[in-house]
């Protein structure tokens, strides 16, 4: 069997000689600290010709070579991939806030889909999916075994046409099925009221192209609608992040000029940056600097910032920045902990490689990888404590996840576990005791409303702005990070 496989590696390695030749040219332009290593990659060659030889059914040579670069990229954390013709330009489109399909942003969890967030306004949210559900099911079909992109690709499509998910939610330990219809996305960056005549709310839900300039004309307006405006509450709740340009201009909004937003450093040279705030580094367009108007008080206003489990990297960023810079306190509980940088590479007009270059580090150099940031008063989401929070998984839950260099990461997962597994305990004889009425009722129960009266979080932070002492939140599983 072994001389078998070395002649198919030997018969088949002039079939990629080409590629790997490419490839040996493209590292050693790029000073990788060795040569490629031959071996491995004559035992790729041979694994390319086996199946070649011997698989049942007949494979397209370069879907298999695709799936093999696929693999390799996807292996190295959950955040690196590469991004065929069509998710090349789905990514372009997210990032314009502009896409068909259902309207989530999502990761994986244990081999299935996990929702981050359901975007206000779409199908999704419409249905009642909430943050923290898990998709087993597309259409019948299983999610386990699908990449991340092939689940992307079975929920978009043209609007109109209908999906089937399956979800479990953990909370409620339950799977039941929901029918969704595709539309044409349009997702509102930001949004702004006045609260009272003294407090304004400004939700930011990702981070676009048009996030800066809509923040600049948000701020605009609610100063000419109240003039008495003397506090802000900058929602970044259930963000899961997007362009870095978006959250540098987002605390630019509010900093002195100048001043360090956040810095990333990688391997390569143009990985290590100091972002500030300052237009070229939130400039995602030619026409001005969209923060040229703002009203003054936006660099003094006192300010609140308020964040869960799912604000992730931008919003980090973000987050991170008002709290160092003493512009902001904290409200909420603590973040998801992506504190890497991905770059988007363009390997032709139609491919890319998304993959991860750097970490982040806030202005006063905390690594926010994997811990994320504590916010400065922990508050519940609900007035009578967060129950499912034992089920909330983060970025230091994920198998692949980087480590955190600053912080050793050991203590910090076994204590998560062993809190975990008592409040699991707890739980579990509180619903023992429950009536099949009041678990119905638990089974009824919808999400909070962010910005409604009911968001128990949002109340805490206007009574923290009116000088009275809000109510700290009564987890134990709240993280100890920075």
């Amino acid at each position: 069997m072994r001389t078998t496989f070395k002649n198919i590696s030997l018969l088949t390695l002039g079939l990629i000689a080409g590629v790997l030749a490419a490839l040996q040219f493209s590292a050693s332009a790029q000073n990788t600290s060795g040569p490629l290593p031959v071996d491995e990659l004559r035992l790729l060659a041979g694994v390319f010709g086996l199946i070649n030889q011997e698989y049942v059914e007949p494979v397209d040579d370069k879907a298999l070579l695709i799936s093999a670069i696929k693999g390799m990229v996807s292996s190295l954390d959950p955040h690196s991939a590469y991004l065929d013709s069509k998710e090349f330009s789905e990514m372009q489109e997210h990032a314009r806030g502009r896409f068909a399909g259902l309207g989530i942003e999502i990761s994986s969890e244990e081999g299935l889909v996990k929702v981050i967030n359901p975007i206000e306004g779409t199908p999704a949210a419409r249905a009642g999916i909430r943050a923290g559900d898990l998709i087993t099911q597309l259409d019948s079909k299983p999610v386990r075994g699908m990449s991340l992109d092939q689940a992307v690709r079975r929920m978009r499509g043209q609007p109109g046409t209908k999906i089937t998910l399956t979800i479990y939610r953990k909370s409620e330990e339950r799977t039941f099925p929901l029918t969704l219809t595709r539309a044409e996305i349009h997702v509102q960056s930001v949004k702004a009221v006045a609260l009272d005549p003294h407090t304004a709310w400004v939700r930011i839900n990702s981070f676009q192209e048009t996030t800066v300039p809509d923040l600049a004309r948000k701020l605009k307006e609610l100063s000419e609608q109240n003039p008495g405006l003397k506090s802000l509450i900058l929602d970044l709740r259930n963000n899961g992040g997007g362009l870095l340009q978006g959250a540098v201009g987002v605390a630019a909004a509010f900093l002195p000029p100048d001043v360090t937003v956040v810095t990333t450093n990688g391997k390569a040279q143009d990985a290590k940056r100091d972002y500030r705030a300052t237009l070229a580094n939130y400039r995602l367009a030619e026409d001005g600097d969209p923060l040229a108007n703002l009203p003054a008080w936006a660099k003094t206003i006192k300010m609140v910032v308020l964040v869960n489990a799912y604000s992730a990297s931008a919003s980090e960023i973000v987050a991170g920045a008002l709290k160092d810079h003493k512009r902001a306190i904290l409200i909420g509980k603590t973040t998801f902990g992506k504190g890497s940088v991905q770059t988007v590479r363009n390997l032709s007009e139609t491919s890319a490689v998304k993959l991860t270059t750097a970490y982040y580090y806030t202005p006063s150099g905390t690594s926010i990888q994997a811990l994320g940031i504590a916010p400065d008063l922990a508050v519940d989401q609900n007035a009578e404590g967060d129950p499912d929070e034992v089920l909330v998984t983060r970025e230091i839950d994920s198998e692949k996840h980087l480590r955190n260099k600053q912080h050793p990461e050991d203590k910090e997962i076994s204590g998560r576990e062993l809190r975990r597994v008592a409040e699991l305990r707890r739980l579990e004889e509180e619903n023992l005791k429950k009536t099949p009425e009041e678990r119905e009722k638990d089974k009824r129960k919808k999400p909070v409303e962010f910005g409604s009266a009911d968001d128990f979080m949002l109340q805490q932070a206007r009574a923290y702005l009116r000088g009275e002492k809000p109510q700290l939140s009564r987890s134990k599983l709240e993280s100890a990070s920075f």
